[in-house]
């Protein structure tokens, strides 16, 4: 069909705004089409540390997590308790130090990567616990970590033989308990399994190895010389022109206990503990007890 050409021009003319020159034109008030109205701007929801993904890389090992069985299993080997600081070195997503701030012990975990430090602490928050559980940004070969009473680590044989040295110097009866890697030579006190993965369970000895005088209640001494390799002790006693071996000598943390056959034939048995460079505690020789003492010579 055929449409005349003016009515189109004059659709045109009204949609057009006027050329320049021609003079004011009146505006109308409602607008041709109107555009979606914006929406108001949010600020995005602040968002909490991100989900720590297994395998992601630290400073000396990937991160793990260790299983919650045998979490629970590594701080029941090490009997934590209310008494108890423990420090969990690598940290990691916090679990173990939460674990043991549950079990009354004042936690601390110190750990190389500030996002799971962030995310460490955030879960402390939510499950209650941040008054006993904190976490330490740091490296664990630098951080000073003496005045724990447990030391627990997921770490490789390698570090954990880095780690060895310092160990061993802290006060005795100090437990340390590592995921899956050993000490090598220092023989572990006791080996659990949860979830088909090893726990170890070390107790820092005393330092005993060397010569002591032995003395008695009543006035009897004796010299006597100790060897040591970590907790495993032997031992000499002199009698006289004998030199006589000990039997089952025991060291456990501070805690000895050693026996001999004296000069008149009585099986003498003592038990005790060791503080630096004295020991003592009770004997038991037949129907006799009392205590005894002993000194480094």
């Amino acid at each position: 069909m055929y449409r005349c050409p003016c009515l189109a021009l004059a659709v045109l003319a009204l949609a057009l705004p006027a050329a320049a020159g021609s003079g004011p034109r009146q505006e109308s008030s409602q607008p041709l089409f109107r555009l979606p109205p914006t929406q108001e701007l949010q600020p995005p929801a602040k968002q909490g540390p991100s989900e720590p993904v297994p395998g992601q890389a630290g400073k000396d090992v990937i991160w793990l997590p260790t299983p919650e069985p045998l979490v629970e299993r590594m701080l029941t080997m090490a009997q934590v308790g209310p008494q108890d600081v423990v420090y969990d070195l690598g940290s990691g997503d916090g679990r173990t130090v939460i674990a043991a701030a549950k079990r009354g012990a004042q936690a601390v975990g110190v750990e190389y990567n500030p996002e799971l430090v962030a995310f460490s602490e955030r879960a402390a928050r939510v499950q209650g616990v941040a008054s006993k559980a904190r976490f330490v940004h740091g490296d664990i070969f630098e951080t000073d970590f003496s005045g724990a009473t447990v030391v627990t680590l997921y770490l490789l044989s390698t570090l954990n033989m880095r780690l060895r040295p310092t160990l061993l110097k802290m006060r005795p009866g100090t437990r340390v308990v590592s995921h899956a890697f050993t000490m090598e030579d220092w023989a572990p006190d006791e080996v659990s399994q949860a979830e088909y993965r090893s726990a170890y369970l070390w107790i820092v000895p005393a330092s005993v190895e060397g010569a002591w005088r032995l003395e008695l209640q009543g006035g009897t001494s004796y010299e006597l010389d100790l060897t040591q390799r970590f907790q495993k002790i032997e031992g000499t006693v002199v009698l006289g022109a004998v030199k006589a071996g000990l039997r089952e000598p025991f060291l456990r943390g501070s805690t000895i206990r050693f026996g001999f056959v004296d000069p008149a034939g009585a099986w003498l048995e003592l038990t005790g503990s060791v503080d630096g460079q004295r020991m003592g505690g009770t004997f038991q020789a037949g129907p006799k007890a009392g205590r005894w003492t002993a000194v480094r010579r």
